[in-house]
């Protein structure tokens, strides 16, 4: 089961904000969450904000409500152009620079892992333990 949030009209150019979710795609969302609280990008902010609500919809959506963010991966994360403020700047002898003041949408889907998956990496770590402790 399938969660999804959307943060849109974010005043932050879609490029650099690219390149926090670049960092979070495809991981764990307890994970992702602890790359985002120590990423120095101010786009990190905002997209840890996303995936916690994505996280709070995933628990919604389900009956028994909690959910447990190590047993959550984030499926997809994308960032996507939004409209573009064009401003005036004053320039010498009379000229006119323009700025482009740049926003996006942010958008992170979350799934939860199955319980199969888990315990097939909980059985090939005992495994892997058992085979350690055999050998001493």
């Amino acid at each position: 089961m399938e969660a999804y949030a959307i943060k849109k009209f974010l005043r932050m150019s879609p490029r650099k904000v690219r390149l926090v979710v670049d960092l979070i795609r495809g991981k764990k969302a307890s994970e992702a969450l602890s790359l985002l609280k120590f990423c120095p990008k101010a786009g990190a902010i905002e997209v840890e904000r996303v995936l916690r609500s994505a996280i709070s919809n995933l628990e919604n959506k389900k009956d028994r409500g909690s959910v447990d963010p190590e047993n959550v991966i984030v499926k997809r994360a994308f960032v996507d152009q939004s409209v573009t403020l064009k401003r005036i700047l004053p320039a010498p002898m009379g000229r006119a620079y323009r700025l482009r003041k740049r926003s996006c949408h942010i958008t992170i889907v979350v799934d939860e892992l199955e319980t199969k998956t888990v315990n097939k990496e909980v059985k090939s770590k005992v495994k892997k333990e058992a085979k350690v402790g055999t050998e001493n």
